[in-house]
């Protein structure tokens, strides 16, 4: 993180703050996260308003005192006095790549814009350096667009209801689906056309940070790492009737699904073929290639404004109820932008799931470099299947799924992909061997 947006101010000046206090809202390219001030003492005064954009990191954005400390002494005070603006430092080329999923070598670098203390020695403020941003003001968090549930974004997509005209009533401004239901289009005639022209049959939507990041990112693994893809059908009907037995003697404690077992299956897999749990990186001018010990698996999550990979971290030593906790935990944080960078930087490999859109037989994924594999899932399919049985030539039905691990050549032969697929293969059709 080089920059970051200015969202919600949850302090005005004159408030006092204790350690934990949220103080601000920080806008990322990926999250959106609470600012928490960690010392006791007063909000002087606000140097950077909501809205503000692009603010480098290192920049002052605010000055707290102690308690008792004159606030109205404070009310000239600017961003001048503070040591003035410096504009975020330019990304090279392959850095950015590389964030989506290392996380930065000091904590540092992830902390918001710092908060000067009024006793601090000021030296002579330089030159203030115009940002490179289009100067436009981002908006804050009551004038973004508005949340909405699922059910109820799904119903205003099926009516055609726009949801930015809608007024939430549900907590926080949440817009809800008994909302949509109530929603009344305006009567006022629509103004008509000039003769001869024909209306717009478009709409352009400008990207989003989040968007544009995720663009280049992925165009950038595609063209530096070169994919190849094996697939297999692999049996989950035992797998299926274990996860059954594990839920119905769980007493509520726990709700298995099946990307729980997939996740710990990518574990197993990953340990008895290191090479798939490795990355390519070059460091002070030298290729290596870093073979990790603990398999620290991303999962993809889909999310209103994009597709996050927060990872659960030590798999290979962790229990499936402790798998579906954290994937729960990470899953709804992912979806409301509550992840801490730590969180979704880093992971040694990936695992996306769209079992759960029953039209979706197979399908690629791309790699989240600097790793170097993934897994697609696609969905559970009844198929009939020659009978075990010893008498007769009847059939049965067995429940099947096709997955297809991308990989990245540079570091992971085909061979060795076909075996790590294989060893995933053995350990879903064979899940009791997780337990071991």
């Amino acid at each position: 993180m080089t920059s970051g947006n200015i969202g919600t101010w949850q302090k005005a000046a004159g408030d006092a703050i204790a350690p934990g206090d949220v103080l601000v809202e920080i806008e990322t390219d990926k999250a959106q996260m609470d600012f928490e001030f960690q010392e006791d003492g007063v909000l002087a005064k606000v140097l950077k308003d909501s809205g503000e954009k692009d603010v480098a990191v290192g920049n002052p954005i605010a000055v707290m005192v102690e308690e008792g400390t004159d606030v109205a002494a404070f009310e000239s005070f600017t961003l001048d006095d503070a040591g003035g603006e410096k504009a975020p430092p330019a990304k090279e080329s392959g850095e950015e790549a590389a964030e989506s999923s290392e996380p930065p070598e000091s904590g540092s670098r992830t902390s918001p814009s710092t908060l000067p203390r009024s006793d601090t020695k000021q030296e002579s403020a330089p030159e203030p350096q115009e940002s490179e941003s289009s100067g436009g003001r981002l908006q804050t968090s009551l004038e973004r667009k508005p949340s909405a549930s699922p059910s109820a974004k799904a119903l205003a997509l099926e009516r055609g209801v726009p949801i930015k005209k809608i007024k939430g009533t549900g907590p926080g401004g949440r817009i809800t689906k008994q909302d949509i239901e109530k929603y009344k289009p305006e009567t006022s005639a629509a103004p008509s056309a000039p003769a001869g022209s024909t209306a717009p049959t478009y709409e352009d939507i400008p990207a989003s940070s989040m968007r544009k990041t995720i663009a280049n990112r992925l165009q950038q693994s595609m063209n530096q790492n070169p994919h190849y893809f094996v697939a297999a059908t692999v049996s989950v009907t035992k797998l299926l009737k274990l996860r059954q037995a594990l839920n119905s003697s769980a007493d509520g404690k726990y709700k298995l699904s099946v990307n729980d077992f997939l996740i710990k299956a990518s574990a197993v897999a990953c340990k008895k073929v290191p090479t798939v749990n490795s990355s390519w990186r070059e460091i002070d001018g030298q290729v290596i290639i870093r073979q990790h010990n603990t398999v620290d698996v991303s999962v993809a999550v889909a999310t209103p404004i994009g597709l996050m990979t927060p990872i659960v971290k030590g798999v290979e030593g962790l229990g499936l109820s402790s798998i579906s906790a954290q994937v729960k935990d990470l899953g709804k944080r992912a979806r409301d932008g509550k992840l801490k960078p730590e969180e979704y930087q880093g992971g040694s490999f990936t695992i996306s799931n769209m079992g759960m859109n029953a039209a979706i037989d197979r399908f690629t994924a791309v790699i989240n470099p600097p790793q170097a594999g993934i897994l697609a899932v696609g969905t559970t399919k009844k198929v009939a299947i020659p009978s075990a049985a010893e008498e007769g030539n009847g059939v049965e039905w067995d429940d099947q799924v096709v997955v297809t691990g991308s990989f990245d050549h540079k570091v992971v032969d085909g061979a060795v992909g076909g075996e790590w697929i294989r060893e995933f293969k053995k350990v879903v059709e064979n899940p009791l061997e997780m337990l071991l």
